[in-house]
């Protein structure tokens, strides 16, 4: 698959590769390893990766020296983003509000950037600006 130049990267994914018991750590290697667009990420993911790798300072390390290194971007969040998270919020009221996929959603509009790299199948339900369906560009 070619992908765009730029791709979100959802928690999921990134947990999946650094932690080798995950069941789908080597097919997440495999993407990351022919993957050549450029991964961003926001501050909620990477705390919510940081607390599912906490059983090991060693991997969070690794993760944080990937941040570090610009393996991932992480975008930070502007004040309109919260704004803009706030309206997400209300429209999916029926799903659980998880601050960071609804971040991911508002800097996905704010970047114009439809291609996601997650596991989570609630990108499928999730739209951009109301109407626009994701880009999943990985599928376990």
């Amino acid at each position: 698959m070619i992908l765009p130049p730029n791709v979100l990267v959802d928690t999921g994914l990134l947990v999946a590769f650094y932690d080798s018991a995950d069941d789908h750590h080597d097919i997440v290697v495999e993407f990351f390893a022919s993957c050549t667009a450029r991964l961003i990420t926001t501050e909620g993911c990477v705390a919510e990766v940081m607390w599912l790798l906490s059983s090991s300072w060693q991997v969070q390390n690794e993760f944080l020296n990937h941040l570090a290194r610009g393996v991932y971007v992480c975008e930070p969040l502007l004040a309109a983003d919260f704004s803009r998270i706030t309206d997400l919020n209300e429209q999916s009221a029926d799903l659980p509000g998880d601050f960071p996929d609804l971040a991911l959603s508002a800097i996905s509009e704010r970047l114009n950037i439809a291609a996601i790299a997650t596991l989570d199948k609630d990108f499928d339900i999730y739209r951009r600006y109301r109407k626009q369906f994701f880009n999943r560009v990985f599928r376990p």
